[in-house]
């Protein structure tokens, strides 16, 4: 599983397993992309948003992996919405490694940048996207797609006369306890690949963001016990098996490590439906934060 890739609507490939970067501290962030390179991940996550693009450069060039080896993603901040082509060189001179594979856009909300408590009265991510779309000609960028988008979003945006690009990834929070069947099937209709963030549950200790009792779920443990594996690497294999590429965040090398040992075994059928059966539910990022209300609740 961990050199499974998934075919995209462009006809690029992106890896199954990937390295998430979000809340990495600067130092730490460096040293963990350039270790798990080095232990075979061929995906980093990172994020405009996230403030340490120019570290996860360092740790890609430190660590010695062919730059074509590598899928780096990245994304668009809210505040950036309407400077798409600023937005997009700043991520790249900041990486410093040459093309972006995918660029996504990371809320649909367009912050105004003089005043995070409102959204920009003459622009929404239908303006942005039209943008996005013309960062395909510039050669920089592979694919282009979005975040965190609730159908909803993506029913208006492959509405507008102007889509001329259907989104190849729509990057969401899935995990067990917040499925979304739903909106994946909606992504599959329309032949949109998801990429599940917090596919953990959520960081515990988090300032910001929530944290749920997932790994330490009776029907998680059971089939953790069952197949010799940690309660995360179930976890993993359970998002990987739907169908949706998992970029699960450590600066642990051991853990950064086991995250990716899941070659040579699957969950059976019934394992599947045992971890699909988990009935607490929780969501770790919300929309509080930004000037408009994103989630919806509506795509279980």
């Amino acid at each position: 599983m961990s050199r499974t890739t998934f075919r995209l609507n462009d006809g690029r490939s992106i890896p199954a397993v990937g390295l998430g970067t979000w809340q990495s501290k600067p130092n730490e962030v460096r040293d963990a992309v350039e270790f798990a390179l080095q232990h075979g991940y061929r995906h980093i996550d990172t994020a405009l948003n996230y403030g340490n693009e120019r570290e996860v450069g360092e740790g890609i060039r430190a660590s010695g992996v062919p730059r074509d080896d590598i899928w780096v993603t990245t994304k668009l901040d809210n505040p950036w919405h309407h400077r798409v082509v600023e937005g997009f060189a700043r991520s790249l001179s900041d990486l410093d490694i040459g093309y972006i594979d995918l660029y996504l856009m990371h809320f649909p909300c367009s912050t105004d940048p003089e005043d995070s408590t409102k959204h920009l009265p003459d622009w929404d991510y239908v303006k942005t996207w039209q943008e996005m779309q013309k960062l395909l000609d510039a050669g920089k960028v592979g694919s282009i797609g979005v975040s965190n988008f609730q159908i909803r979003h993506l029913e208006k945006l492959l509405a507008d006369p102007s889509c001329k690009v259907v989104p190849a990834v729509n990057q969401i929070e899935l995990h067990p306890s917040n499925p979304s069947p739903k909106l994946l099937d909606f992504c599959k209709s329309k032949g949109i690949h998801c990429t599940a963030y917090s596919c953990l549950g959520g960081t515990i200790g988090s300032p910001i963001n929530n944290s749920g009792p997932l790994l330490r779920d009776p029907a998680i443990l059971e089939v953790a016990t069952a197949k010799g594996r940690t309660p995360q690497q179930v976890v993993l294999m359970w998002g990987v098996q739907r169908g949706t590429s998992i970029i699960p965040k450590s600066i642990s090398p051991s853990r950064i490590a086991q995250n990716f040992e899941l070659d040579g075994w699957t969950l059976t059928p019934e394992e599947m439906k045992k971890i699909s059966g988990v009935q607490t539910r929780f969501k770790v990022v919300g929309d509080g934060w930004m000037p408009i209300k994103v989630f919806f609740d509506d795509d279980e």
